[in-house]
């Protein structure tokens, strides 16, 4: 039999195997299967609030269901809020950053779904050589040079027969899920943050105005003690405890001042620019904006299916339970197929003539039996890693609900409170003019004044930070519920299918 009629016989003797080897090949290791979500109930403290009997519970009460979906920012009805989140979500560093680990997580994957296909490689090569007069002895110098030329193409196909290459495919995808869900989880931070900071501006900047009203207010009061004190009708010690006061009132200004600077610092860096960037559009004070009336949790199993850190710890496992069957699949034999068709000649011009031709096909088998030790050793470090991303799963589960719970009870008692406080100030600013007729009037003394316009700056100023607390405690929730973000970026289930 010639020697071209056995290369031909080896595709036929190689396709029963092969075909019989595809048919059976399955997948090592265990399926991934998504954890069960806890059942779709009433949160807790939902169902407190809107079971009590205050304006808070009644506003809880009539929440619509889509509350938590829309851009939430846009609930506060500040065009200036708006601007500086969409543009922190445009520009923020910590969103580039965090796109460009999805980004490598997707090139990671498109090359690890190129293993499932033949590698295929060309070369060429041509060579001039001389053997010396020791190896080719009395040959003539012109007859020890000699000439080679090859041209070719290789491929290289490892059979997928037991999963490997799919199970790291599947596990390359779940990584890419879960670094689309990291990018929506920053966009939750940067939003959250950018939100949260200037509401603690604006509510900081009318803690200054009211701090500087006070003085205003207590600079008059001085004046008005220091001209009686000149006509002889009160004494010096009046004088110097409405000094006091006045001193102690304006020593707050300062480090108010320094926060609503800090505030902006922060603004300015959450969108991307230089800390002073955003200073003149936001030096001039503004009102707190007006809290959304209602804000509906949903339910816990809404949540833990909307929230991205748990999306990324479900992918995360996902991936982990993938490596098992890659470690598990060195138990077996990997087979490659390997194939080179080319030319090799000792002139040029007979490189791609007809005797010219080569061809090699040969079936490779790597088996690591006896280094089941160190395989064994793999896959138990797999399955650890998979305890350990279930355990990491389940944490951001509790996590995500204690968030939430944390959140709603928050912004229930700071309605509360805010109630109480508006009572409070409107009630102490109202006592801090009638002191100060009953003074001017002679009918009560400088103390009773200063005592009330003390009280009426304790009081404004823990109003304004009730509000301010009202309205941050609104954000965080809108952060810990994880509603209503652009959805710019593709939807989670087309990633690495393209």
């Amino acid at each position: 039999m010639s020697s071209h009629s056995r290369i031909a016989r080896i595709p036929r003797l190689l396709a029963a195997p092969l075909a019989t080897a595809l048919l059976a090949a399955c997948a090592m290791g265990p399926d991934f299967v998504r954890p069960e979500l806890p059942p779709d109930e009433a949160f807790h403290h939902a169902a407190v609030a809107a079971d009590a009997g205050t304006e808070a519970g009644a506003a809880a009460a009539n929440a619509t269901p889509d509350a938590a979906h829309g851009p939430f920012w846009e609930g506060f009805g500040d065009a200036q809020l708006s601007t500086l989140v969409e543009d922190a979500l445009a520009s923020n560093h910590d969103l580039r950053i965090a796109l460009a680990r999805y980004d490598r997580a997707n090139a990671l994957l498109r090359g690890a779904k190129f293993d499932r296909y033949p590698t295929l490689t060309a070369r060429a090569e041509a060579g001039d050589s001389r053997a010396s007069a020791d190896q080719m002895p009395g040959v003539a110098r012109g007859d020890r040079d000699g000439e080679s030329y090859s041209a070719g193409v290789t491929a290289a196909w490892e059979l997928d027969l037991f999963g490997r290459i799919r199970r790291g495919v599947e596990a390359g995808r779940a990584e890419a899920l879960a670094g689309y869900a990291d990018l929506q989880a920053a966009q939750v931070a940067i939003a959250g943050e950018v939100a949260r900071t200037y509401l603690e501006l604006r509510g900081t900047q009318e803690r200054l105005r009211v701090a500087r009203g006070n003085a205003d207010n207590q600079r008059e009061t001085l004046e008005l003690v220091q001209a009686r004190f000149d006509a002889g009708r009160d004494s010096e010690f009046d004088t110097t405890r409405a000094r006091a006061q006045l001193e102690a009132t304006s020593a707050r200004i300062p480090a108010l001042e320094a926060q609503v600077a800090f505030a902006m610092h922060r603004l300015a860096v959450l969108t991307g620019r230089s800390p002073d960037a955003v200073v003149a559009s936001l030096d001039a004070a503004a009102p707190l904006p007006t809290l959304p009336s209602a804000i509906d949790p949903g339910t816990p199993g809404a949540l833990l299916r909307r929230r991205p850190d748990v999306a990324a710890a479900e992918a995360r496992l996902h991936a982990a339970t993938a490596r098992i069957g890659v470690a598990t699949a060195d138990l077996f034999p990997r087979f490659t197929l390997g194939g080179l068709i080319g030319s090799q000649a000792i002139d040029a011009g007979a490189l791609f003539e007809r005797d010219s031709e080569t061809r090699l096909l040969a079936l490779g088998i790597d088996w690591s039996f006896l280094d089941v030790g160190r395989v064994r050793a793999r896959i138990a470090a797999a399955d650890a890693d998979a305890a350990g991303e279930l355990a990491r799963y389940q944490q951001a589960v509790l996590l995500a609900l204690e968030d939430t719970e944390n959140a709603l009870v928050r912004l229930d008692r700071a309605r509360i409170e805010d109630a109480h406080l508006e009572h409070a100030a409107r009630d102490s600013a109202r006592a801090a003019e009638l002191a100060r007729t009953r003074f001017e009037a002679g009918a009560t003394g400088l103390l009773e004044v200063l005592d009330a316009e003390r009280t009426r700056l304790q009081a404004e100023d823990a109003f304004v930070e009730a509000r301010t607390r009202s309205a941050t405690g609104a954000v965080a929730l809108y952060r810990a519920l994880a509603g209503g973000w652009p959805q710019s970026l593709p939807m989670r289930e087309s990633i690495g299918r393209r």
